[in-house]
């Protein structure tokens, strides 16, 4: 019996190695689909307007601060600040008084002008025939020629004076320049006022100037005439129109961008002045661009590309974008109307990699 156990302890041993060492059967691998099922869209043409985006603000066409043209306390003053004004309109009175009383004061002086002429001529007209008829000598005579060019002068003199008086009596009502706004009352009644010193700040917001910068690279493709659309903050989704007015002959060294301006009517009063407004310049319109789904395009470091189908592989080619439409991207280089770029499994796929399309956007599927 005990050789019986040693016997068994040893054949068991032997024949579990003898198991351990036999080939396992390998189990059978399910084979690898080698393609990748995507989904394409077509490349198409849409027909866009070929634009340069552009950012500025809003200015008023025109604008001026007022000030006093004469010196002398300020009256009354009757605009307020957001007032409406028309052209010509009185809106300050200064000193108007004593500027009326200095006006009577020159007609005055310039009629006693004319009347001492008016003698002094008929003096020499005398003389004249008394020195013809040898009553009056020549020196009577030239006295008199004297004393009526002296006079003459005076009447010149004194109608300067008068003009003077009614421009300063006209300058004491300030009016304004042209059809405004009162942005700014700078004077009260009551204050001094010396030459020069403002009184209102106004702005023409009828007609507003939109002034951007462009990049220089776009230096020959703005010219007057051209459609400006912008957009600003106060209203959210509505577009507004402008025409080039103006174009910089300069480029600025430090941005290496140059400025142009573009009209807009404002007759409503709707937009406002300094407002910070962005938009387009509109350089060609109705251009065919060709466009993919914006699903399609993947940035690689930095670099948009798209995976384009042909003959079942998938090859990597990088494109020049632009705007984005409606879910559309702009393709502005490196594709061509008609090709099928995938625009789902992108992260399965690589260049030369195989693919199935298993549906198209074009309501092809297969």
């Amino acid at each position: 019996m005990l050789r019986l156990g040693i016997l068994l302890l040893v054949v068991l041993p032997a024949s579990m190695v003898l198991l351990s060492c036999a080939p396992r059967e390998s189990k059978a691998k399910a084979p690898n689909d080698a393609t990748v099922p995507i989904i394409v869209a077509p490349v198409r043409l849409l027909k866009v307007d070929r634009t340069i985006p552009v950012v500025g603000t809003l200015f008023p066409r025109d604008e001026a601060t007022l000030g006093a043209e004469v010196e002398g306390r300020v009256e009354v003053t009757m605009a307020e600040f957001g007032d409406r004004l028309t052209n010509r309109q009185v809106i300050a009175q200064i000193d108007t008084t004593t500027y009326e009383a200095l006006a009577r004061q020159a007609a005055a002086n310039l009629a006693r002008a004319k009347a001492t002429a008016l003698n002094a001529s008929q003096n020499l007209k005398r003389t004249r025939e008394l020195n013809k008829s040898s009553i009056a000598s020549s020196s009577e005579l030239d006295q008199a020629i004297a004393a009526a060019e002296q006079a003459a002068s005076e009447v010149k003199a004194a109608e300067a004076a008068e003009a003077v008086a009614h421009l300063n009596l006209q300058r004491s009502r300030v009016r304004a320049p042209f059809e405004a706004a009162v942005a700014e009352r700078i004077a009260n009644a009551g204050d001094y006022m010396k030459v020069g010193a403002p009184l209102f700040r106004v702005v023409n917001d009828g007609v507003l100037k939109y002034i951007v910068q462009a990049p220089e690279r776009y230096a020959g493709d703005v010219h007057k005439e051209q459609l400006v659309r912008f957009t600003v903050d106060a209203y959210p989704g509505e577009t507004f129109e402008g025409r080039v007015y103006l174009i910089s002959p300069a480029v600025n060294t430090i941005t290496r961008s140059f400025a142009f301006g573009a009209l807009v009517d404002n007759r409503d009063r709707r937009l406002k002045s300094s407002s910070y407004a962005r938009g387009d310049l509109i350089l060609e319109k109705g251009v065919p661009v060709p466009t993919v789904p914006l699903d399609s395009v993947i940035n690689f470091a930095g670099v948009p590309k798209v995976f384009v189908i042909e003959s079942g592989v998938a090859r990597v080619r990088a494109v020049q974008t632009g705007r984005i439409r409606d879910g559309l991207q702009e393709i502005l280089s490196g594709l061509r109307e008609g090709e099928l770029v995938a625009i789902s499994g992108q992260t399965k796929l690589f260049d030369g990699a195989k693919v199935r399309i298993k549906q198209s956007t074009d309501g092809n599927a297969t």
